[in-house]
């Protein structure tokens, strides 16, 4: 059960996750874990609303290698009861004046199938496919992938940082105009440390810009179009949670996810003037507490 406070929801991607040799140097056989979220929300009346949340996780580590899968999505529907004169008179007449408006304000998808090959206790070397959807922020589709080289720069007994270099490629189809291709290079840093006993903090952020030249269809205020020039589309993705177990397989996380996009994709609005595209937010924040039950390898 999740129970999701959505702000101006961003293209949520899975949890941020990088190569730890921990996770492997004790595994003797094949290690499978998973863990799943999920939840809904309903309200009819006045205010009809719909709103569902869900997320897994699975991971199989063996020898000096961990294959992980991360999966999560959002979806957000609202109805409210507006006014609309149809006979023009300036007043409402009856209940047939009184209809109701449905928009969708979350409709995230994304996924990430990485492999790590861990070299050394510190060194390891990793490549991720993704994919993903994020219709109110004007991304139709997104698919790519990473490769790289990931290092942990700090390790104690209660906490241990990470960091990760590496290549991103994204095709990506906005929801008007022409697919884009952006080669980025990747900067990531993670910390994840013991609270207290069964609590966790964990901590990460990401940068991502592009190298190529993209060819945007987005303008701003005088409607000229926006530079896709390179080093022009930086990413930043960043992300807190705090994590406390309350059973063997149950935990309560809070999280608070935040993104940047210094070229955001084109509002999905319709009505515009022509040679008018509007970019949508260039900031997104998804606040989630959710409960979290591992099923399978729980220890």
């Amino acid at each position: 059960i999740v129970l999701a406070l959505l702000g101006h929801t961003a293209y949520a991607d899975p949890k941020f996750e990088y190569g730890k040799h921990d996770d492997v140097k004790d595994v003797k056989g094949i290690d499978w874990t998973a863990a799943a979220e999920a939840g809904l929300i309903l309200t009819t009346g006045n205010s009809e609303t719909t709103t569902a949340t869900g997320g897994l996780h699975i991971s199989r580590k063996t020898g000096a290698n961990k294959v992980m899968f991360d999966a999560s999505g959002a979806y957000a529907k609202s109805g409210l009861r507006v006014l609309d004169d149809l006979n023009g008179d300036g007043m409402i007449n009856d209940g047939s004046e009184i209809i109701t408006v449905s928009s969708v304000t979350a409709e995230t998808l994304s996924s990430k199938l990485r492999y790590d090959r861990f070299l050394t206790e510190f060194n390891s070397l990793y490549i991720a496919a993704l994919a993903s959807r994020d219709t109110p922020a004007g991304l139709d589709s997104a698919f790519g992938g990473q490769v790289g080289y990931s290092r942990r720069v700090y390790k104690s007994a209660t906490a241990e940082t990470a960091v990760e270099v590496g290549y991103d490629f994204s095709r990506q189809d906005p929801v008007t105009g022409p697919d884009i291709s952006i080669h980025s290079g990747r900067v990531f840093m993670g910390h994840k440390a013991l609270m207290t006993e069964g609590a966790t903090l964990e901590a990460a952020i990401e940068v991502l810009t592009n190298f190529n030249r993209e060819t945007l269809t987005t303008t701003d205020e005088q409607r000229h179009v926006v530079d896709g020039g390179p080093l022009k589309d930086t990413r930043v993705n960043s992300r807190v949670a705090v994590t406390a177990k309350i059973g063997l397989n149950l935990a309560v996380q809070m999280s608070m996810e935040l993104k940047y996009d210094n070229r955001p994709g084109p509002l999905p609005v319709k009505d515009l003037a022509p040679g008018f595209v509007p970019e949508a937010s260039a900031f997104d924040t998804v606040m989630k507490a959710s409960f979290i039950y591992t099923f399978v390898g729980a220890k």
